[in-house]
């Protein structure tokens, strides 16, 4: 599963990478997928709403039975 979300995630970068910001897969568990926002896309005041309404969308749209939810680890601590 890890893989097919990670290609996903993929095929959504360059909409972020336009805006010059990008995210990383950093792990998926219990039907959550956490990914960490860099660049641009780093403290971006929409970037709830890039998370919900863009890479959470795609991804129950196109897993809907393996992902309930995105979780941003931007600001979290390591």
């Amino acid at each position: 599963m890890r893989h097919a979300i990670q290609k996903a995630l993929d095929e959504l970068r360059p909409m972020l990478q336009a805006d010059g910001g990008d995210l990383t897969f950093v792990d998926y568990f219990n039907r959550i997928v956490y990914v960490r926002l860099t660049g641009a896309c780093e403290g971006c005041p929409h970037a709830n709403l890039t998370i919900q309404n863009g890479i959470e969308a795609k991804l129950l749209e196109r897993f809907p039975d393996e992902v309930r939810e995105v979780r941003d680890l931007t600001f979290a601590e390591n």
